[in-house]
């Protein structure tokens, strides 16, 4: 791991870091000091999890993916203080293997699993490079949970019908506002994920060539053309959003306190499930994998795809939305 200078963007992460950050003569001592692997170590669980997130503050990683692997370097921690091991920054073969083990009988998702193993595994570099330890013992061949084929990354989608659903749902303006028909319209229609909902200023919107432009992971650019129906739910949106006391924010989407948040637009889906009655729970990533999966349906290119949803290769395209859903392969065995 290569330590980098912060940027702007990631100076203001730190007014949201969910990790105490030490100060600068602090991180001179602890940080860049390397120590003599097998040399006793008087850091604690909780301060190595510490500095390893900000570690990955600085760089670079965004605040989602330092809450992610942070948490799951904690909740392995957890795991190994509840089998009576004092952890003081040498990871063991054997701990990773059992704690495997553990995820495999409570039933957690391959994926999820994997994921995990995928945090520690950063966890275990980063030990090595500060000389808590000196080798990799995690081998992410040998230690990730192994997917049957035509069994990977099954996604939730809505079915056309429910898409059929939602969509004359939200004509009703007693039951949906004007801003959450507008939401639920940008998620149907562009695939954008939560947390770039949220952040979509006005100023990236193109009225009249109708395209938003979106910045994703990585902090890449993509565009994304908007259906006509798309846009007039946002300029409807817009007169209704001129009478908020934060109409002066450069966020398009405004809640109580400013620009809307992630909690809130989970909030406010789940409000709209209940009220609609609808069978299948209306949450922003099944939107998302719905948006991907009409298009293949379609017969869009997997290549425009792919640069649509804003994914890092098409390689990751291909794994989520190729395979056939459980409803695809149950009408197979049907025809039969």
């Amino acid at each position: 791991m290569q330590n980098v200078c912060l940027n702007v963007q990631q100076k203001n992460l730190r007014d949201t870091f969910p990790y105490p950050i030490r100060k600068k003569s602090e991180s001179v001592a602890t940080n860049t000091t390397l120590r003599v692997v097998g040399e006793e170590n008087k850091d604690t669980a909780e301060e190595l999890t510490d500095r390893f997130c900000e570690c990955l503050l600085e760089d670079g990683k965004s605040l989602k993916t330092i809450e992610s692997y942070g948490g799951d370097v904690k909740g392995f921690l957890t795991y190994m203080k509840e089998m009576g091991v004092e952890f003081r920054g040498e990871l063991k073969r054997f701990y990773v293997a059992s704690y495997r083990n553990v995820l495999l009988e409570k039933d957690f998702k391959p994926a999820t699993i994997n994921k995990k193993i995928n945090s520690l595994q950063s966890f275990n570099y980063y030990l090595i490079e500060k000389g808590y330890m000196n080798e990799n013992i995690i081998n992410l061949r040998r230690d990730r949970v192994k997917i049957a084929t035509g069994s990977e990354h099954q996604v939730e989608v809505f079915s056309e019908q429910q898409v059929n659903r939602i969509l004359f749902y939200i004509q009703d303006q007693k039951k949906v506002s004007l801003r959450d028909r507008m939401i639920i319209l940008l998620l149907l229609f562009t695939g954008v994920r939560v947390s770039e909902l949220c952040n979509i200023k006005i100023k990236n919107i193109d009225f009249l060539i109708g395209h938003l432009q979106m910045s994703g992971k990585g902090g890449k650019f993509r565009e994304i053309p908007l259906k006509e129906e798309v846009v007039e739910a946002i300029k409807e949106y817009l007169i209704v959003r001129d009478i908020n006391k934060y109409k002066d924010s450069e966020y398009l989407i405004l809640g109580q306190r400013g620009a809307i948040q992630r909690d809130a637009v989970n909030t406010l889906l789940e409000k709209h499930t209940r009220q609609g009655r609808f069978e299948k729970k209306l949450k922003p990533h099944t939107f998302r994998h719905t948006f991907c999966t009409r298009l293949i349906n379609k017969g869009v290119p997997l290549t425009t795809v792919s640069k649509l949803a804003g994914h890092a290769s098409i390689e990751t395209t291909a794994k989520f939305y190729i395979n056939s859903s459980k409803e695809d392969k149950i009408k197979a065995v049907n025809m039969l």
